[in-house]
């Protein structure tokens, strides 16, 4: 039976996403994001208005397009994120 990714593992592969996996310095694509976490573009689109509001991530305008970066306090968060997630599965717990 296929596991769904909760809300929280979607927003940590976006942060990771961002943080490692970048096309070239000026950050990463919708487009990219939309592929790497395999998502809906209207669902990303909430995600990434929330993340950048949030201070999580930085949006960039570059050729004509908004690109996104993650910030320092977004590095901080994925950190954390990790930490506790890998904390939670030493338990059997999923967040």
């Amino acid at each position: 039976m296929a596991e769904y990714r909760t809300h929280m593992k979607i927003i940590g592969d976006i942060l990771s996403t961002t943080r490692d996996d970048l096309q070239d310095d000026d950050g990463a694509s919708v487009t990219y994001l939309i592929r790497k976490a395999n998502i809906s573009h209207s669902r990303i689109s909430r995600i990434l208005k929330t993340l950048v509001s949030q201070g999580l991530l930085e949006q960039v305008e570059a050729q004509g397009a908004n690109k996104y970066k993650i910030s320092q306090t977004g590095r901080e968060f994925l950190q954390a994120y990790k930490t506790f997630s890998t904390f939670a599965d030493n338990f059997g717990l999923t967040i």
